[in-house]
């Protein structure tokens, strides 16, 4: 991704840090881009709310066909968080550390 793109860090359970490029909604990836990524919105504080996480292909999962899109359209959805993971192993964990740290991004908050 280009180096004018912002980014955020997001703080796992573990104490793990991730850092992710900030895209406004909607956005749609080239086939073959795994990675993670997490729905969000900002909050009354300005603060990135996370909305849903997950990992897998970026052009099947970031989008209108989201198994989740109608949760995290009515949740406020207004950016993706992303990054590229190539294992899927690494994806899972990562996804794992981050909901067991935001578990806001579940439901009834959330669409996890």
């Amino acid at each position: 991704m280009a180096d004018n793109i912002p980014t955020c860090l997001w703080l796992g359970k573990s104490g793990t840090q991730y850092s992710y490029y900030v895209l406004q909604l909607p956005v749609f990836f080239h086939p073959n881009q795994p990675g993670n990524y997490i729905y969000t919105r900002l909050n009354d504080q300005n603060k990135w709310t996370p909305i849903f996480i997950g990992q897998g292909q970026l052009s099947e999962w970031v989008g209108p066909n989201h198994p989740q899109a109608t949760c995290i359209t009515i949740k406020g959805a207004t950016h993706v968080h992303v990054h590229s993971t190539a294992l899927e192993e690494d994806r899972a964990a990562e996804v794992k550390d981050l909901l067991a740290m935001y578990t806001n991004s579940c439901t009834p908050n959330g669409c996890n």
